[in-house]
This record gives C-alpha cells, structure tokens and sequence, in this order.
C-alpha cells in the first residue's frame, strides 16, 4: 500500500485513514479475496463505524454517524448479523456463516476468532453490562450462546449449541447446556 500512497499524484491519507484501510485489507484476506461474503460485509461497516469516531470536525462526524447507522440496518436485515462498532475484535476476526448472530458492544474478542450462525455473545441480564471477553483462537459453533461476566482462555472450540455461563480456561472445549468444559488433548 506504501507504494501506491508514495507515487506523485497518489492522494494521501491521514494515519486513521492508511489504519482503516489498511484493516480492510486484512479483512479481505481473511475471507480469501471474496468480497461478497457477508460477515466482509459486517467486518466492512464495523470498520467504517469505528473509523467514523476520528472525525475531528463534528458536523462531518455526525453525517458519517448517520451513514454508519443506515449501514448497520442494512447489514443487520440483509445478513441477519449484529455487530456493533464497540465491539472490540482481534486480527482475522471471521464470521464463517451469518445468520442470527448478535455480538453485545461491550465484548471484546483476540486474534483468530471464529463465529458461525446463530451464535449470540451477549448480556446475561440487563442490569449487568458485561459481556464476554474471548482470547485469541476461539472457534464458536454454530447456534452456541456465551453470556454474561465470563472470560475465555486462548485456544478454545465451544461446540454447537453450547450454552456458555461460566470462565472458559485456555486449550478447552465448551460443549453441552449449561457447557461442561473439557481439557483439550494436543492434537485437538
């Protein structure tokens, strides 16, 4: 990207700019060049939406946050995906299969996460806004809910349907409802 930016005539981008293209680009490769998945398209839209808050001038701003809000509607009806610009996530964030899927603002994910369809990572009850903070290298199955104040470890695969309550530690697999945890053996 350095060398288009740098060729005379090339128009130049301020750092949060050369940042969110820059993650638009990760992204893509991510999804292996296909820009018609949908979870690209989500991963699109959270990266406008976080971009939009460096927008020093604050009518300029506004307008963005408005474009963003349409944006998000759009994505949540077409994809059937909630994921909100608050969300913190890692590099190589990927949605596999969309569909059902509502990520609260206040989660947060690592590096290498995973999501599938109807997945929910959320609020336990309203009353307590905390959600679920994810390591790097989880693998969420399809339909699995992760709820509440929990944290889960590096290296974990919540199996299909899983209904995760409680602290996921490190190189484990959540399955079942509520999920029993069970270590990982060195070739899972």
């Amino acid at each position: 990207m350095d060398n288009v930016l740098n060729k005379p005539g090339a128009i130049h981008l301020n750092a949060s700019e050369e940042a969110f293209f820059a993650n638009l680009f990760e992204d893509l490769k991510t999804y292996d060049g296909d820009w018609s998945r949908q979870g690209f398209w989500a991963m699109t839209v959270y990266r406008f939406g976080r971009w939009r808050y460096t927008i020093r001038i604050a009518p300029v701003r506004k307008l963005f946050s408005l474009a963003y809000k349409i944006l998000f509607k759009i994505v949540q009806v077409v994809a059937g995906l909630e994921l909100p610009c608050e969300v913190r996530v890692g590099r190589n964030f990927r949605i596999d299969h969309s569909g059902g899927i509502v990520v609260s603002g206040f989660a947060s994910f690592g590096d290498d996460c995973v999501l599938r369809n109807g997945v929910t990572v959320g609020l336990r009850r309203v009353d307590d806004p905390t959600a679920p903070r994810l390591g790097n290298n989880v693998d969420i199955g399809a339909g699995a809910k992760l709820l509440g104040n929990i944290k889960v470890g590096d290296n974990v695969v919540v199996g299909a349907n899983a209904v995760v309550l409680e602290d996921v530690p490190s190189n484990s697999i959540a399955v079942g409802i509520p999920a029993r945890i069970i270590p990982r053996k060195a070739n899972d």
